[in-house]
């Protein structure tokens, strides 16, 4: 027979199945268990310190974007005035980085399970969507500028600039290794934290850029530098920008974390004691740094005790080899209709 079990059920309510258990069969396999819990201390409740790190980065941004576009304006620069049109992204990025945070805090409900660790990815898709349509304007807003050059001057953009690189970096600093858990684990990254640190660390860079195209401008009065640097800035942005939505997609795709090797993973599985099978494996991130597991596994026919421990230690496996904290196993006696390794969801239609 095939029956169902969370893998983190409390000793408490496997005594209890235990005890209806015996009095049916022992050797019927295990019973139903359809109580859940974090044995292990995992809680899918966000840290304060990456919220803490988000309402100082949006304050300072906001002093650099009134800094920028004063220094743009005042030296005539599309490069500076470009870094600015990314600073304004910083803010937004900022405050729905802030918005997605807070929403992690929600718990789970009747009409979201998962509770609402995705709006972290849907903003990350839509800061990825914001800095390729602002690379794109600053693009044709440099060949206008070659086109017809105009004069800068150098000494507010550097001005400008320097203080925008120094907050920046300062931010970044803050930012840097926080992620929607408080914490890197296993080497997750929180793509939306990603985000919001990937507008900072642009943007520094582009200031470093403006500093330095302002003293070759200062000393050979080529105008075109300017938009050309521009050009590179945008074409920086893009890039981590892409990476960003490629990530983002991934997950809204359910598809395997990069960092599980699914050869290594089922491999793994069947060398743990008592595991005769797996078969319907799903792996999948419910949100950055939260992987999720479901299978069928096969075991010997056993007392119900015997059977927990056999998905005890397969739970522990994946949590301890492969950073899965979320691990739902349905254990089988006996082969079901699922035998394929990856199942084939139906697909809901109909042959004509």
């Amino acid at each position: 027979m095939a029956t169902s079990i969370d893998t983190r059920a409390h000793d408490a309510q496997k005594r209890a199945h235990a005890r209806d258990g015996g009095r049916r069969s022992h050797t019927d396999g295990p019973a139903p268990s359809h109580g859940h819990a974090h044995a292990d201390g995992h809680t899918h409740a966000p840290g304060r310190g990456g919220e803490r790190g988000l309402r100082l980065a949006l304050g300072l941004t906001l002093v650099i974007l009134c800094v920028e576009v004063v220094g743009g304006l005042l030296a005539h620069s599309l490069a500076l005035l470009a870094d600015a049109g990314h600073v304004a992204t910083d803010l937004a990025a900022l405050a729905m980085a802030l918005f997605a945070l807070r929403q992690a805090h929600r718990p789970a409900d009747h009409a979201r399970t998962f509770g609402y660790h995705r709006t972290g990815i849907l903003v990350a898709l839509l800061n990825a969507s914001a800095l390729i349509a602002i690379t794109l304007f600053i693009a044709a807003e440099a060949y206008g500028r070659l086109a017809h050059p105009q004069p800068v001057q150098p000494l507010p953009m550097v001005v400008a600039a320097a203080i925008g690189l120094v907050v920046n970096l300062f931010i970044a600093t803050r930012l840097r290794g926080h992620g929607a858990y408080g914490h890197a684990a296993h080497g997750h990254d929180d793509l939306n934290m990603r985000g919001a640190l990937l507008h900072v660390i642009g943007d520094a860079a582009a200031s470093a850029g403006v500093i330095v195209a302002a003293a070759l401008i200062a000393l050979t009065g080529w105008a075109p530098l300017d938009p050309l640097l521009s050009v590179a800035i945008a074409a920086l942005i893009a890039l981590g920008a892409w990476r960003l939505l490629g990530d983002a997609l991934e997950v809204l795709m359910e598809a395997t974390p990069h960092e599980i090797d699914m050869r290594t993973l089922v491999h793994d599985m069947l060398l743990a004691p008592g595991v005769r099978d797996v078969h319907d494996l799903h792996v999948w991130s419910i949100g950055s740094g939260l992987t999720a597991l479901s299978c069928h596994a096969r075991i010997d026919p056993q007392p119900l005790d015997d059977g927990l421990r056999v998905i005890d230690g397969l739970t522990c496996l994946l949590r301890e080899r492969f950073g899965i904290a979320h691990a739902t196993i349905q254990p089988e006696t006996t082969s079901c209709a699922a035998t394929g390794l990856y199942c084939a969801l139906p697909c809901g239609c109909r042959d004509e």
